[in-house]
């Protein structure tokens, strides 16, 4: 089976759209190395084809968009290859990955990411750098790395912190989902279309009269979705919370957010489960996280990307990783032993996953600001 269904629509006008479908539905289209290199690839050659006027990103079946990454294969690689610092295929994977994401947020055409159902990890690195981002009624979207011992990552240094409220270390810190109408009030989120609407889009695509101006052609890709937008969205659920979340996210130590959490009996329901999923989840997670959002603060896009490198393949080498997988994931247990407590945490060693394990010159991502269809409209 192709893991990446690749394809060109002729439009009306002469010119084209290019369509890539994720098309892993056993896995919820989890991503696999290859299917970000075959994306990343098959993106640049459109970027650089002028016949295409516009991209557009979905996921094969009802159920997902995109879960993620497929963290299983990773932690094979990990487990049962070979031992070397940094661990090439580690490195490989999360550089290609962020390739992607990074092109995808620079992308100069219009691009679309159709992300019904479930968007999270990975999937959510695909979806929140685009121009044009679709959602359905049954969207869920969400970073719960947390849970098996990585961190939110694909770029989230980057976009959760410029969430309203703290809301992006809340969700860095619980895993918590949004629903479509959160990630229309938050900013993640664009459009609410309906899954049937899928071909509806896809018509006017290729029926279109597209300018000839490059410009414009973005002004027309959000006219028609605008056109068709005609889901009556419902308050998003997260804006009676944000207070709640404020005053958690506010709190000075991390170590007093998880009092806060243990000592909270929350009656809501989404705020419970995601104390429930913190006091669960990887300590060194939590911490890393915490760490992150200060420093990520002042960072350009590729920059990011360059940081998150360096603790995607530090923290993998690390054992909680291949533990929160093995208990999720593999055993399906769900009693992982992470290497320490909260209150175990060393911050010095917190800090040692800041390191890079490459000179500076040698960085796999030091030219990542030079990827075809990159423009700098997000990199400051």
């Amino acid at each position: 089976m192709n893991p990446v269904l690749l394809e060109t629509q002729p439009c009306a006008d002469g010119n084209a759209i290019g369509v890539a479908t994720l098309n892993n539905p056993a896995v919820l289209n989890a991503l696999t190395l290859e299917m970000i290199e075959r994306l990343d690839a098959q993106l640049d050659d459109w970027a650089r084809d002028d016949r295409i006027v516009c991209v557009l990103l979905k996921g094969t079946g009802d159920r997902a968009f995109c879960a993620g990454g497929d963290v299983r294969s990773l932690r094979a690689a990990l487990v049962e290859g070979p031992q070397a610092d940094p661990h090439p295929f580690t490195t490989r994977l999360f550089a290609a990955e962020y390739t992607l994401d990074y092109r995808i947020h620079t992308y100069e055409k219009p691009l679309i990411v159709w992300g019904h159902g479930i968007v999270m990890g990975g999937g959510l690195g695909l979806m929140a750098g685009a121009r044009y981002r679709v959602l359905t009624p049954q969207s869920r979207l969400a970073m719960p790395e947390i849970s098996i011992g990585l961190y939110p990552d694909v770029g989230a240094s980057w976009f959760l912190p410029r969430l309203p409220g703290r809301l992006g270390l809340f969700l860095a810190l619980t895993g918590a989902a949004l629903t479509a109408e959160d990630a229309l009030f938050t900013g993640l989120g664009d459009y609410i279309l309906h899954q049937g609407q899928l071909s509806e889009l896809t018509a006017r695509l290729t029926e279109g009269r597209w300018s000839p101006d490059a410009d414009r052609r973005h002004a027309q890709v959000g006219a028609w979705l605008a056109a068709m937008e005609t889901h009556s969205a419902e308050p998003a659920p997260i804006i009676a919370r944000l207070d709640s979340v404020r005053r958690l996210m506010r709190l000075p130590s991390l170590n007093g957010i998880a009092q806060a959490f243990a000592e909270n009996g929350f009656e809501d329901r989404w705020l419970a489960e995601a104390a429930h999923n913190f006091l669960a989840g990887s300590p060194t997670t939590a911490a890393l996280c915490w760490a992150i959002f200060p420093r990520a603060r002042h960072l350009s896009l590729a920059e990011v990307f360059r940081l998150e490198l360096i603790l995607s393949v530090n923290l993998c080498a690390r054992p909680d990783f291949a533990e929160g997988v093995r208990a999720l994931l593999v055993d399906k247990d769900r009693t992982p032993n992470w290497c320490r407590g909260l209150a175990d945490i060393d911050y010095a060693w917190i800090d040692s996953l800041f390191r890079s394990p490459w000179p500076r010159n040698a960085h796999p991502l030091k030219e990542l600001e030079h990827v075809a269809g990159s423009t700098g409209r997000r990199q400051q």
